[in-house]
Formats: C-alpha cells, structure tokens, sequence
C-alpha cells in the first residue's frame, strides 16, 4: 500500500492546484476572447483572425484537458470510454511492469556486467580488517559455539568423524608413506643428530656402574680361572673402556668422523632395504591393523573430543574468551592477507559474481511476480495523488501548450481559408 503523502507532495499539489486553476483561467479567457471577436467580427473583420485563434486554442486546451485527465480518472465523473485509464488498467500494468523489470533489468548480461563492476574482495577485507567489525563477527560465532558443540554430540559427529578415519587409514597403505618419512629423516642429516644421542645413550651406559659390573661378570666367566686370578678382568675392563670412551669423545668431537659417514652410508641404505623389502609392509599393514582393531582407538577419539569440548565450554563462559580474541586476530590477518592476493581476490569476485547472477536469474520470474502482486495490492486513488503530485504540474503545461499550438494552427487555418479562393 502507498503511505500517507509527506509534507514534499503536500506541497507539491498545493502548485498542482496553482497550475490547473492558471490553465483554467487562461482556457476560460481564450473561450471569453473567442466569443468576443465572433461577436465583433461582421463590424471589425480584423477580429477574425482573433476569433480563429481563440477558437482553436480553447479546443485544444479543452482537448488536453480531457487527456490529462483521462489518465488518472473519468472527465466530469462521466464513464466516457477509455477514461481512468491508470485505474482501470491496475492490473495490466503491473504484470506489464513486472515482466518489463525482469526482461529489461534483471536480464543475465546487464546483472552480471554490474556486478562485474564490485570488488566484492575489497569490500570483505576492509570489513575484515577493522578490529571492531571482526571482534562482532567473532563474538558472534563465539556464542554459537555451545550450540555447535550440542549439535555435534547429539549428531554422533565424532563416532562418524572416527569411524572415517578409520575407514580411510585401512584403505591406506602406509608402508610407503612410512618409508618416505624415514628416507626424509636419513637424507636431511638428522640422522648425526640421531648418532649424537645414540653416542651418548653409549657412554651413558659404560659410566653406569651397575652396567659395568654386569659386563665384568660376563668377562670374567669367559676368561680362563688363572687370569682371574690375577684381576685380569678388571683391569681389561678398564682399558676397554677407556678405549670406547676415547672413540666416543673423538667422534662426538669430530664431524667429519669416518664412523659418522659410515653410519649415514649404513641408514640410507638400510632405509633402501626397507622401502623394498615386502616382509616390512606387511608388518606395516599388521601393525596398522593391530592399531585400528584396538578399542582404544575409539576412546581415544572420544576422549580427545571430550578435552576440547570441556577447553571450549569453559572458554565461552569466562569474560574475556580467548576463542573471541583469537578468533579476532584470525579474521584481521585474514582481511589483510586477502589485500595482497590478487589471484585469491579475483576467485573471490569470480565466485560472487557467479553465484549471484546464478541467483538473480532463477529468482526472476519470482522477482517479476512479487513486483505485479506489489503493484496490484496498491490503493490507486492514493498512488494517483502521488503520481500527480510528482508528475501532474507538468502534465498541466500540456494544456498551455495544447492552447498554443491550437491557436496557432487555427489562426494558419484562417489564413489559408482568406487566402486559397484568391489563388485558385
């Protein structure tokens, strides 16, 4: 329904009333003129050039009139047909300017050329990159968290999530992601940080006493009775020893050790071995097997979930939320981030333009209905004042013209009429 007119249109068709009681006067002076100069006309021939004037300017302006006002209801309240035409033809001319906006404004080429035109990226990471903008949008995701965590649960989106994976890892083979993990660790020289410690682990174990006394044990069991006898145990205990500490200390000292290479030589090629051998994919797969059969594969899914969930819970009800702060920062990063990418940016714009012109054009036909309802629903006797109050002054400068350009050609119409008997 059109609203109550403002104080604009008020005052619009208050120089609406202006203009049509002018027009009018002037209509009624040219009709008073006319009857003058045919009155005078027989004792003052030059009046008839007055009267012809006269007479087709107030037909003219009588016919205007009629015109203007035939748009918007019945001349004198009388039904003359093809009268009120705006009234009568509600709705026509809204399944007309329905159809008219889809056709013509929401055409496929015309909306896509448009929307063409918006950086739709811009707009996001401006948005994003104010603080205050991404702190709501966080603080508003925040407090959906306990629904989404509720959600999950009452879904049994973690059982799902675990039994996929589940369902994923036994389809995988492992065996050669685990032998490209262990060639990666044998070629980017981790494995002297992998001798380093298992120098180490070594000369922890020949400074253990208990170790050393195990091992002393063992040497003098193999030694004959009379060595023993002489502490000969002891003492080439003691100088086997010292002799692995010193090899220790010099290869730990030194980096370019021959044993260092030679052990690099020995994992690599060992790893080789591995990646080809089939007895170590299948104990891959056995153990990959073992692993996922394990009831505690399933609980350790569950228990995690439990962990975060309780982390997140806890989070949300303090007053400060480290998710929302976090989440913040996040959105800013972003926002400035998606500056800098022109690649990402124009996917962004791409994307939006297809995916709104792809919306404009299946909503069309909607769009034109919901536009002719909307039209049909509207009370024309109000809509005709604001039609009029916008458009009707300078319907009214019609009549002037009408009564000007009718004088006109009737006055040529006299002289045509004086002057053709004389030339025929």
């Amino acid at each position: 329904m059109v609203q109550g007119l403002g104080p604009e249109e008020h005052e619009k068709l208050q120089q609406l009333k202006r203009v049509k009681r002018l027009a009018t006067l002037v209509l009624a002076l040219c009709f008073l003129v006319m009857v003058f100069a045919m009155t005078l006309e027989t004792r003052y021939p030059a009046l008839g050039f007055v009267a012809a004037f006269a007479e087709a300017a107030t037909i003219g302006g009588i016919a205007d009139w009629y015109a203007v006002v035939a748009l918007f209801k019945h001349p004198m309240n009388l039904p003359f047909p093809h009268t009120a035409i705006i009234p009568n033809n509600q709705h026509r001319i809204g399944d007309n300017i329905g159809r008219f906006i889809e056709n013509n404004f929401l055409a496929s080429d015309p909306i896509r050329e448009k929307l063409e035109e918006v950086d739709f990226a811009e707009e996001i990471a401006q948005w994003l990159s104010e603080r205050s903008k991404s702190h709501s949008l966080a603080e508003f995701s925040t407090r959906l968290v306990p629904q989404m965590l509720h959600a999950v649960d009452q879904k049994g989106l973690v059982d799902f999530a675990s039994d996929k994976i589940r369902t994923e890892l036994e389809k995988t083979n492992l065996a050669p992601l685990v032998g490209e993990v262990m060639d990666t660790l044998a070629n980017d020289r981790r494995q002297q940080q992998l001798m380093n410690e298992l120098l180490t682990a070594i000369h922890r174990f020949l400074t253990d006493e208990e170790a050393l006394e195990s091992i002393r044990k063992k040497v003098s069991d193999e030694l004959p009775a009379l060595l023993n006898l002489f502490r000969a145990d002891r003492m080439l205990m003691n100088r086997i020893i010292k002799a692995a500490s010193a090899l220790l200390e010099e290869i730990k000292e030194n980096p370019d050790h021959e044993l260092r290479a030679e052990f690099e030589r020995f994992l690599k090629e060992y790893v080789i071995r591995l990646k080809r051998s089939k007895r170590f994919a299948n104990r891959v797969e056995l153990m990959k097997k073992q692993v996922l059969n394990r009831p505690e594969f399933k609980e350790i899914a569950q228990h995690t979930w439990g962990n975060i969930r309780t982390f997140l819970e806890e989070d949300v009800r303090s007053a400060n939320p480290k998710l929302t702060s976090r989440l913040t920062d996040i959105l800013i990063d972003a926002g400035e981030n998606l500056k800098s990418e022109p690649k990402l940016r124009q996917e962004i714009n791409d994307g939006m333009v297809t995916f709104l012109s792809g919306f404009v054009e299946s909503q069309k036909e909607n769009i034109s209905i919901f536009v002719s309802d909307q039209v049909k629903s509207w009370d024309f006797r109000q809509l005709t004042l604001l039609i009029e109050a916008n458009i009707g002054k300078d319907l009214q400068y019609i009549r002037f013209n009408g009564m000007l350009i009718g004088g006109l050609v009737g006055l040529v119409l006299h002289i045509l009429q004086l002057t053709l008997p004389n030339i025929i």
